[in-house]
């Protein structure tokens, strides 16, 4: 897009930015570059593409759209969530240390723990709900702040300019997990992030049909050392993927609007639940991070956590109708998740561990009427 232009509104970058009609034949919609490799004119001297691991038109319509939405200079596109944190932690070097949230996703620590540690990468995980305990955990070698916000499954708000000031003080990055929020209920380089991360499989693809991730920064430095790992490690999407986050994000603003409103309506009637024991939404000025919130999100989004007095959450999840159980978030259709059994299976046995009464629902678009008469009956059954 050129910059010259008006700042146009979300909802219109999310159709337009990146995605010009086709020059050849006036397609409104990008193709889908369905290839491998492409023809040059003499060696080494090409079209501005020369290998599809390394770079495709449709795969550059999305990371355009991506950095636009999230108000970004450049944005990457990946082929999942993880693959896209796996990008991130090639910046580092054995004997880095990072800081999490004690309350994060389960894959996430599965990488951080199992995985990344095995190569000299150290982490801690702590209540960021606290800055001063995030003060606390610095050490000459942290480089690395990975926050989540709102936290997975808890849905924890977390101050992300008070965190990146904390961090930068100590020239250490700092990358914001907006998956929850989706780029349209908030923008985290605008509050002080490096880096601002998707798994765009959730909101941003949005009907449950593609796995995907993205990063996006408005730095320089570390966009062209993030790009030449995006090469190099090679975990990017193919373009029917990219194709489908690109139409998805096209509704992401209209689609945002009715996941929070639907969201905000089924954790009130859950507050009032007498089977209920405690409900974890942004949205209800109950909430410890409510304040915030309101603050530095445009909206509380539909994710919805829950537990479920005296142990039958397992019970609850198996009879809901209209929220599916199953794994993931952010499509259209309701799902209904038992994180410490699935999302959150990893966590076992540790620190982190997810109490078994905890239920997790990414509450869809339907009628809200019916949502909240699925979780009646379901709980009416325990």
């Amino acid at each position: 897009m050129d910059r010259t232009e008006p700042r146009h509104h979300f909802e219109t970058r999310a159709i337009h930015d990146g995605q010009p009609p086709d020059p050849t034949t006036g397609a409104v919609i990008v193709p889908i570059y369905q290839t491998s490799t492409y023809a040059q004119e003499a060696p080494g001297r090409h079209r501005g593409y020369d290998y599809s691991r390394t770079d495709n038109p449709t795969r550059r319509a999305l990371e355009v759209a991506l950095a636009s939405l999230e108000e970004g200079a450049h944005g990457l596109a990946f082929a999942s969530g993880m693959a896209a944190i796996t990008a991130m932690m090639y910046l580092l070097n054995p004997g880095d240390h990072i800081i999490a949230p004690d309350d994060v996703y389960g894959g996430t620590y599965r990488l951080l723990v199992r995985v990344l540690q095995r190569y000299g990468l150290q982490s801690s995980f702590v209540d960021m709900t606290r800055p001063a305990a995030v003060e606390a955990a610095m050490r000459p070698e942290t480089r690395f702040l990975l926050i989540e916000t709102p936290t997975n499954p808890y849905l924890k708000v977390l101050d992300i300019a008070a965190l990146a000031g904390i961090a930068h003080a100590r020239g250490a990055i700092v990358a914001v997990d907006n998956t929850f929020a989706s780029p349209y209920a908030q923008q985290p380089l605008r509050w002080g992030a490096d880096i601002v991360m998707h798994s765009t499989t959730k909101y941003l693809g949005g009907h449950s049909d593609v796995i995907g991730g993205a990063l996006v920064t408005s730095r320089d430095d570390l966009h062209q050392t993030l790009k030449f790992h995006q090469n190099a490690a090679g975990g990017v999407p193919g373009p029917f993927d990219c194709w489908l986050v690109l139409r998805g994000i096209k509704t992401l603003g209209v689609r945002m609007r009715q996941h929070a409103a639907n969201g905000q309506a089924v954790a009130e009637f859950l507050a009032t639940h007498p089977k209920v024991e405690r409900v974890f939404y942004p949205g209800l000025p109950s909430h410890p991070g409510h304040a915030l919130a309101a603050r530095q999100m445009t909206g509380f989004g539909g994710m919805v956590s829950f537990i479920v007095r005296g142990g039958a959450a397992a019970a609850v999840a198996s009879a809901t109708k209209l929220f599916f159980l199953a794994e993931s978030l952010g499509g259209v259709e309701s799902l209904v998740d038992h994180p410490a059994s699935m999302t959150h299976a990893s966590l076992a046995g540790s620190a982190l561990q997810v109490d078994t009464g905890l239920l997790r629902l990414s509450v869809g678009i339907e009628h809200v009427d019916d949502l909240i008469a699925d979780l009646g009956q379901a709980l009416a059954r325990v």
